[in-house]
């Protein structure tokens, strides 16, 4: 097993963060609504995630809807909310990311969420993707006191962006974390890991749960986004987390 490797498990309810900790990753990232990005989880599962888990670090992500990343106040106001029941519940963590209207980090506005999520660890998720000059924006972070980034390196998949991810490692000089994550799978782990010099990777490492509905009303959809079926959804697999370390 590698140990040096530490795995980050995208964690879509309570038991993926079991299968998770069962399969040894070192944290989950909690989110709810997958299809999108990845929205702040409800109370009850982030308690019930706690309950049922006893090693593995829980990180919040503190989203309050999909899309951008330029929130009105109205936004801000339930992101500081739901950082205070962050804290209020001792989660490890939280991830979260701002923009301005001109793609750059919006400082102001990070400043004032990290300083209310003290001393809960903070992480910059993909907002720094789309960003519009990555090491600008590893600086500021950097002042700003964030602990990681979580990056695919500006391209679709980590792969595709490996050169800016090592260029960032190097930049960092341990001064913050670099951490892959985006299409980060058993199969090429080991080369993203040669190839950028990060230790710690993000991942969702997924398998399809079937529904065991027996009558089934296929004629009703629940929403307009593009799942394939609503009779199937996806959760961790302890033995995918398995090959991660390996």
């Amino acid at each position: 097993m590698n140990c040096q490797r530490i795995i980050e498990i995208c964690a879509n309810s309570a038991q993926s963060c079991v299968e998770a900790e069962a399969g040894g990753a070192k944290r989950v990232e909690l989110c709810a609504a997958i299809p999108e990005g990845g929205t702040t989880p409800s109370y009850g599962t982030i308690k019930t995630a706690q309950a049922l888990t006893s090693s593995i670090d829980i990180n919040v992500i503190i989203r309050p809807r999909g899309g951008d990343f330029l929130y009105t106040g109205t936004e801000v106001q339930t992101m500081l909310e739901d950082i205070e029941m962050c804290k209020n519940l001792k989660v490890h963590g939280v991830v979260f990311g701002c923009l301005t209207v001109d793609g750059v980090i919006d400082t102001d506005l990070m400043y004032r969420l990290i300083e209310k999520a003290r001393p809960l660890s903070v992480t910059c998720h993909r907002a720094f993707d789309v960003c519009r000059d990555p090491f600008n924006a590893l600086e500021q972070l950097i002042e700003l006191g964030c602990d990681r980034i979580l990056t695919s390196g500006q391209q679709p998949d980590a792969v595709k962006g490996i050169p800016l991810i090592a260029e960032l490692v190097r930049r960092a000089a341990d001064r913050i974390i670099i951490m892959p994550g985006c299409g980060v799978r058993e199969n090429n782990i080991a080369h993203i890991e040669a190839e950028t010099g990060a230790k710690e990777f993000h991942t969702s490492a997924r398998s399809t749960v079937y529904s065991k509905m027996n009558y089934r009303n296929k004629e009703v959809p629940m929403g307009s986004n593009s799942i394939s079926s609503e009779f199937e959804t996806v959760e961790t697999d302890r033995t995918k987390v398995m090959q991660y370390l390996l």
